[in-house]
């Protein structure tokens, strides 16, 4: 294994997050805060120990699969350790666990929170807590890749990694050049969400925090009562670009490049609004009786389905008062997640496809054993490697999920507490339901707890594979001998 190219992709990540980590500082500057000096010295601290790491660049720079996998998924953990000081030391969030907890949860884009009162938090803090969504949400190593050359096709082996999905390709042919274009979109319509809140008479401050938590699916609110207290406008105007961010963002390439048709001829895009629609439609009718008017009865399921769906977690009601029919939908919604190359979460609704054609197509072998068939996506053969794959990650997935349901079953909450806490965590949702629900929190789970969920909420984000690979003992054996002689 190449460690010294790990430990230099581990310290570009970090030198990447030290720069970053200035805009919370500035902002809590301007506001007079004396939190903003932890912000600070920690943003330096961050910048130094990351420069230490890339002075000297290994000649041998190529790497594979399992560095790859590794160099991931240590620098996710990197970025989180790293980015939790801030809250230690500014005493915002004093216990490391908890502070961990929450800086993994905000770049994961998961949205969970230990937080009971986060109105209490400094602005700074408050930024960096949204900003993280933000940094995350595209992906550091994607952002990584699009300034820093790598050796021949290695860096595929990062983005495969990162990158949510059953298939990971480039948008050109050059992968610097598809991270770019990626970045643009993302940053553009980060921008363009801002500019509207504000035209709706949003405060600048809870414009960007909540524009960099939609954008990234994250969902930290900067209120203890969500959402709730904003205008229908600015609802509205979250609850559409929560489902935009949630669509595959190749989509947009293909619109930007004027290939319009073959954007619209995506089935997963055409999978993800058809069941955005029907749960929107089944939940105001469902929760009618619970608001004014039919407006607030729609507004309210769509921005839910939308916060759901695209695991970004923002509420505006308890919908732990929806009725059972509701939140099944939801926690079913839970589950699928948004697209392929999005910035959400959940199992993915291309996976979601190709499990169903996939069964569909077995029950077809079993009365006509001797027809010829293939499982298509977009008119194209899915390829036998992806099968493999979706099948693996789904076993994986089922896997870590019952493991993590029998290690937090120990701190004794409700099995609905136990079943949506770890749900949000893998799926990088945020909420569930009851005790860890929109307006509850996770700051009722042990310690030890709190870390299965961490590690959860990175497994989930990096499609499960590089957390596992990381944990793997076959992975270091090797390392390990050649260390020994």
């Amino acid at each position: 294994m190449n460690l010294s190219i790990i430990c230099y992709f581990i310290g570009y990540v970090l030198r990447i997050e030290g720069v970053l980590m200035l805009l919370p500082a500035i902002v809590g500057a301007a506001y007079g805060e004396k939190q903003c000096y932890a912000f600070f010295a920690v943003a330096a601290l961050t910048f130094l120990i990351g420069f230490a790491l890339t002075f000297k660049r290994d000649k041998n720079q190529a790497f594979y699969a399992k560095e790859g996998f590794v160099a991931v998924a240590l620098s996710w953990i990197a970025l989180s350790l790293f980015g939790c000081l801030p809250f230690i030391f500014s005493g915002d969030i004093p216990r490391f666990a908890d502070a961990f907890f929450e800086t993994v949860s905000g770049f994961t884009t998961t949205g969970s929170s230990i937080l009971s009162d986060v109105e209490a938090l400094s602005q700074c803090s408050l930024l960096w807590r949204s900003f993280s969504h933000w940094i995350g949400g595209m992906g550091v190593l994607v952002f990584l890749l699009m300034i820093l050359p790598t050796a021949g096709g290695s860096a595929m082996h990062l983005l495969k990694a990162e990158s949510p999905g059953p298939q990971v390709g480039k948008t050109v042919p050059k992968l610097r050049e598809s991270a770019r274009i990626l970045y643009i979109i993302y940053t553009v319509m980060t921008v363009v969400e801002i500019v509207i809140l504000l035209c709706g008479g949003m405060p600048l401050f809870d414009a960007v925090t909540l524009s960099f938590g939609t954008a990234g699916t994250g969902g930290f609110a900067i209120k203890s009562t969500g959402l709730a207290e904003y205008s229908a406008f600015s609802q509205y105007v979250i609850a559409a670009f929560m489902i935009l961010f949630g669509v595959n963002f190749n989509v947009y390439y293909l619109i930007l490049i004027r290939k319009v048709k073959q954007a619209a001829k995506s089935e997963e895009v055409w999978w993800y609004f058809s069941a955005i629609a029907l749960a929107v439609l089944t939940i105001t009718l469902n929760t009618r009786q619970l608001f004014v008017n039919m407006e607030e009865s729609f507004r309210s399921a769509l921005f839910h389905v939308g916060s759901i769906i695209t695991t970004t977690g923002y509420a505006t009601y308890d919908f732990n008062n929806f009725p059972q029919l509701s939140k099944t939908i939801l926690l079913g919604l839970m589950f699928m997640g948004a697209c392929a190359g999005s910035t959400g979460g959940g199992i993915k609704v291309s996976r979601i496809i190709i499990l169903l054609k996939s069964a569909r197509d077995e029950l077809a072998r079993i009365v006509h054993p001797r027809a010829v068939r293939r499982v298509r996506l977009d008119g194209k053969p899915i390829e036998a490697e992806t099968f493999r794959s979706v099948h693996a990650y789904m076993m994986a997935y089922i896997a870590l999920f019952v493991v993590s349901m029998l290690l937090i079953s120990v701190d004794d909450f409700d099995m609905t507490t136990n079943f949506s806490a770890v749900t949000a965590a893998i799926n990088n949702i945020g909420p569930g339901f009851n005790v860890v629900g929109p307006m509850g929190s996770f700051g009722g789970f042990s310690d030890v707890s709190k870390y299965v969920f961490c590690f959860d909420m990175l497994a989930g984000r990096l499609e499960l594979f590089p957390m596992l690979v990381l944990i793997n003992p076959g992975t270091w054996r090797r390392a390990l001998r050649r260390g020994r002689k």
